[in-house]
């Protein structure tokens, strides 16, 4: 994400959509019967909240995590509430998108110093010298 963008997160929220689904694992009569698993749907490619720029770099970067008509889902069953699973999901989707709108600036090149080209073949010398050393001595 660039540092003239903002996402407008109140804009995304409103176009997310959820289902609640019956976690799966041990949890005998209760988990038999509450659906606390909680499934986020984002429309990528028709969010208002995301300018196009915004979008085709999501596209990019998360293309294994989106569908074809890329939608991406995410689920959370760590809680046995359902709003705290919503609230985790939520959480972890704007974690995701911001991660992935962020430019990592590009590195220069740069030429090593003298001293640190010094000090390398100093302790290249060094090294050498006690190899040398570990020798059986001449008579």
């Amino acid at each position: 994400m660039s540092k003239g963008t903002l996402l407008d997160e109140n804009r995304i929220l409103k176009e997310l959509q959820f289902k609640a689904i019956r976690s799966g694992g041990p949890g005998g009569q209760h988990a038999n019967k509450v659906s606390s698993k909680v499934e986020l749907i984002f429309d990528v490619s028709n969010s208002t909240g995301l300018t196009e720029a915004e979008k085709s770099r999501l596209q990019l970067k998360l293309k294994s995590k989106l569908t074809k008509d890329h939608i991406l889902l995410m689920q959370c069953d760590e809680s046995r509430s359902q709003h705290k699973n919503k609230e985790l999901v939520i959480k972890r989707l704007f974690d995701l998108i911001k991660k992935a709108l962020t430019v990592v600036k590009k590195r220069k090149k740069s030429r090593p110093t003298r001293s640190s080209i010094e000090k390398r073949l100093r302790n290249k010398k060094l090294a050498s010298l006690k190899k040398k050393n570990r020798g059986t001595p001449e008579i």
